[in-house]
């Protein structure tokens, strides 16, 4: 067996499930934002059909992510007639895999708080660090879909798909699948390091990514104590329900 076969052998799934997710939440948005951008037009900009976007988003999301590999890995070994079914278990994405195989607990709610002040301490001290370097801009201000100074109903929407819908999302499939099949195959340290960056770059912007970063050593970790993603999507939807209310608490 050659180098580059034991590599492919060793680090080919790996890689494998990385591109699959990143490649899945990039497409995901290409197959909804043209569809409803050609119907809708100027529409397509006001809150509830954005709110409606990053729903259908995710749902495509999480389709192309965690259900189309098991349905082509288990038509690729009904195809060869494997009866030990090696791929298909392996690549299986149950409820355990997924983190959701209980419902959550006290220790779960207990935890989304503390793990979001630590998540404050160690994006803001990476942050100030990252400030020292001129191509850094701490203060950009991350763009999320919907216009400034949004009021009354279509304030209640764009809750909706930030505080909640994303923050779920987001946590099934990269807390929860990603993390989850990367832990299956390599270390601690590697997973939460793999999920992490995918999900920085995810957000495009340096200073977003970084903060972004240190949340998902925090989300991993507590996927990691509690073994579910509860706690986690918690801590989660609490970070951009503060951010949702300091970014639009001007003309509440």
């Amino acid at each position: 067996m050659t180098k580059r076969q034991k590599f492919f052998k060793q680090y080919g799934s790996t890689v494998f499930i990385c591109l699959w997710t990143f490649a899945a939440l990039i497409i995901s948005q290409f197959i909804v934002i043209f569809p409803m951008y050609w119907l809708l037009g100027e529409k397509f900009s006001q809150p509830l059909w954005t709110c409606i976007y990053y729903a259908i988003d995710y749902i495509v999301a999480l389709l192309l992510a965690i259900v189309a590999p098991y349905q082509l890995l288990k038509w690729w070994e009904e195809r060869r007639k494997d009866r030990s079914k090696r791929l298909t278990s392996e690549f299986k994405p149950d409820k355990t895999t997924l983190g959701i195989d209980k419902w959550p607990s006290f220790v779960d709610i207990g935890l989304a708080p503390i793990g979001y002040i630590i998540y404050i301490v160690l994006a803001n001290m990476i942050t100030n660090f990252m400030s020292n370097f001129s191509w850094f801009n701490a203060d950009e201000t991350q763009d999320v879909g919907f216009s400034y100074y949004i009021s009354g109903n279509d304030r209640l929407i764009a809750i909706l798909a930030l505080v909640f819908i994303a923050p779920i999302a987001e946590e099934i499939i990269m807390r929860g699948w990603l993390y989850g099949k990367l832990r299956e195959k390599t270390g601690l340290i590697i997973s939460i390091l793999i999920t992490s960056l995918v999900f920085a770059i995810l957000h495009w912007q340096w200073n977003v990514s970084v903060s972004v970063f240190m949340l998902s050593l925090v989300l991993c970790s507590l996927r990691e104590i509690t073994g579910s993603i509860w706690s986690g999507m918690m801590l989660h939807m609490l970070s951009n329900g503060i951010a949702f209310y300091a970014l639009y608490s001007i003309g509440v």
